[in-house]
């Protein structure tokens, strides 16, 4: 007790005598010490962040009154209605008025206004959904000219490189936070079909979605989206679609597409593991794995073949096949791309052309009647909505876009993306194949479905 006693005392000493040393170091600083500032860079792009304020009206129902013997009893209801509204950010990306917020931001809205940062408000239209990036992009209704971002190269970020979030978090108004990217290519995040995010841990919060994550140049680098949150609030882990993706995107709406143009491959990957690493003689689980190639695709002519792992696009490293897609989904229409490959071992560089997937009459329906059915919105499938939905290229048959909730065929499980191959052993090649099928009297459905490459056989009585 005594010896440490002493040792406190002897520190108490220390302490006392470094202290005044310590505070003889301390100075004001100069003026021109003090002077660094983001301030330059956010006059110049704070103007071409705006607000979105979307706006939908809903009805509201009991129900109760989805069942019909419940209505017979007491009536159907007056119902009533109210509006329900949402709040996000958006970017300005040229003088025309055209923004690129996220899809769910303006998701199902009847009316969507914009506010400016010197508060102006003008009404804005939808252009263009794209809910495999959850981007969107609008157009305010306006001949005049706007303050517009640039894009930056976001394949040119670097982990630590200096970052800016703007955008309207909690509708508390125009805010702005920086921070440094903590990571890019994050593929495992679960957001979006192309999952490639920036990390940053600039403070994003709920009301950020759509607005701007810039660059020390003032460029825009991507457009804020999600936040990792234990609490609702942000806790320094938040991710951006970066930019190069964003200007995809935007190209389609600029020409007046009602989808996204992105090249198409033709071929189904997976991931690598370590046994099917191990297995191929690989020194790392990386790359993607060419499972299987569709007939006729750009996948089969520029002679890509099962077992194939892609390991880079154009010189670019891919990790999984969700970088792969990224980098892929990126390139030129037009042109053509140098895919490196790992090939019994040995590398090698295969050139596929970058061409739209062939798209078919769609010729979608809802089925109506009362069969295993009822409430699926189904279309024929071809390679771009195959492409679309992330479903097999190759396999034929009828496509599942969407199930009516607390429908027939929702409670039996059907889910969009599912391939209707035959039913009662009968081939199911078109939505009229369905569609007649669906109206015949039988007692009982014997079903064959395609989800996910697998094989499901149902029977319903």
């Amino acid at each position: 007790m005594a010896f440490l006693l002493s040792r406190l005392l002897i520190i108490g000493i220390a302490l006392a005598v470094s202290a005044p040393a310590l505070a003889q170091d301390r100075r004001v600083p100069a003026a021109g010490e003090l002077r660094a500032s983001y301030a330059p860079i956010v006059q110049r792009v704070a103007p071409a962040v705006v607000n979105v304020y979307a706006a939908k009206v809903v009805q509201n129902r009991n129900p109760l009154f989805d069942d019909p013997i419940f209505r017979r009893f007491f009536g159907a209801p007056d119902g009533g209605s109210q509006v329900q509204r949402s709040l996000g950010s958006g970017v300005l990306i040229d003088a025309g008025g055209l923004i690129v917020t996220n899809v769910h931001v303006v998701e199902g809205a009847d009316e969507v206004k914009v506010s400016l940062a010197d508060k102006r408000e003008f009404e804005a239209s939808v252009v263009l959904k794209d809910p495999r990036t959850d981007l969107a992009v609008l157009r305010i209704k306006s001949s005049e000219k706007f303050p517009f971002l640039d894009f930056a190269d976001s394949d040119g970020l670097q982990v630590g490189d200096i970052v800016l979030a703007i955008g309207n978090p909690f509708g508390v108004g125009q805010t702005v936070t920086h921070g440094i990217v903590s990571a890019v290519a994050r593929t495992q995040v679960g957001i979006t079909d192309y999952q490639f995010f920036i990390q940053t841990d600039a403070a994003i919060n709920p009301g950020n979605s759509g607005g701007a994550l810039v660059d020390l140049a003032g460029k825009l680098v991507g457009i804020n989206t999600a936040i990792f949150s234990r609490s609702g609030g942000s806790q320094g882990v938040g991710f951006a679609i970066p930019a190069n993706m964003v200007r995809v995107v935007a190209a389609s709406a600029r020409i007046g597409g009602s989808a996204v143009r992105r090249p198409w491959l033709g071929a189904k990957l997976q991931p690598l593991t370590s046994e099917i690493s191990d297995s191929l003689g690989l020194k790392r689980p990386s790359g993607a794995l060419v499972a299987s190639v569709s007939p006729g695709s750009p996948a089969v002519h520029a002679g890509l073949k099962p077992g194939d792992v892609i390991v880079s696009v154009d010189g670019q490293g891919v990790d999984d096949p969700n970088a792969f897609d990224y980098r892929f989904a990126t390139r030129p229409l037009g042109g053509s791309a140098k895919l490196g490959l790992l090939r019994e071992g040995r590398e090698t560089t295969v050139t596929v052309g970058l061409t739209l997937a062939p798209e078919l009459p769609r010729d979608e329906i809802t089925i109506r009647t009362r069969s295993p059915f009822g409430g699926v919105k189904a279309a024929n499938l071809s390679p771009a909505l195959a492409d679309e939905l992330q479903v097999d290229s190759s396999t034929e048959g009828v496509v599942v876009l969407d199930v009516d909730n607390g429908s027939y065929a929702s409670n039996l499980g059907f889910q969009r993306g599912d391939i209707i191959e035959s039913v009662n052993n009968e081939r199911i090649e078109k939505t009229r194949d369905l569609e007649r099928i669906a109206n015949a009297k039988t007692g009982s459905w014997r079903i064959i479905i395609n989800r996910h490459g697998q094989r499901i056989n149902a029977v319903f009585n």
